[in-house]
């Protein structure tokens, strides 16, 4: 009966230790597959991490590099307009020189007008009638009183332009124009009217002739640009 009991006891006792152990076994084990398990996460979110800081670095550099070029493209931008500014600035001064800018300033305005009061018997006629000779040559005493803008009727005398008779009526540029002829200068207004009076000069004959001419000072003139078309055939660079 005792011995029966004691094997009876260390039979249970060998089970109860087998399960033990069994139990301990499945516990080691899931502890350690729970901790490689765990330390795998770790690994993948710590590989992540790198991967995500390296590719802010890479986008933080080239937003620097961008802005650099950024900075780059807004100095020459800056540049370019000074550059257009001025090239405009220049190309307005060249047109107003060409005449191909309405313009303003204080000048001369000129009066020419045929005789009307000839007398049918007087020898020769043609002194009591403007001629185209006649508004060239007033247009180059008034370019030698520094004249820096003329015009004619309303009609741009620039380098080109053309004063011809046509029967009766006098073309310039082109367009029939007759008196009276008001003739516009910009310029000193002193030194242009002191050239047109001058004694004993070509207006000063025009107006011995009977030729009606008028001339007073004007501190504002506006004189319009040339409509037409400078052609230069024959100019070459050298």
């Amino acid at each position: 009966m005792n011995k029966k009991y004691v094997m009876l006891t260390i039979g249970i006792m060998c089970f109860l230790l087998t399960v033990g152990i069994c139990i301990q076994v499945k516990t080691i084990s899931n502890t350690n597959t729970t901790g490689i398990s765990k330390n795998a996460t770790e690994n993948k979110l710590r590989d992540e991490v790198l991967r995500w800081k390296e590719r802010y670095d890479n986008a933080y550099k080239q937003l620097g590099e961008t802005e650099n070029i950024l900075e780059e493209e807004r100095k020459k931008a800056t540049e370019d307009n000074e550059e257009t500014t001025q090239m405009k600035d220049e190309l307005n001064k060249i047109n107003k020189l060409l005449g191909l800018t309405d313009v303003k300033g204080e000048g001369i305005i000129l009066i020419v007008d045929d005789n009307k009061d000839a007398d049918s018997n007087i020898l020769d006629q043609n002194a009591a009638v403007v001629h185209d000779g006649d508004l060239i040559e007033i247009v180059n005493i008034l370019k030698n009183g520094g004249a820096e803008a003329i015009s004619i009727n309303d009609q741009r005398v620039v380098s080109t332009t053309a004063i011809t008779c046509d029967g009766s009526v006098v073309r310039i540029n082109g367009e029939k124009v007759g008196a009276p002829f008001e003739i516009k200068a910009i310029g000193s207004q002193e030194r242009i009217k002191g050239v047109l009076e001058m004694p004993y000069n070509y207006i000063y004959w025009m107006g011995a002739d009977g030729i009606d001419i008028t001339i007073r000072k004007v501190n504002s003139i506006e004189i319009p640009k040339y409509e037409g078309i400078i052609k230069r055939e024959y100019l070459k660079d050298r």
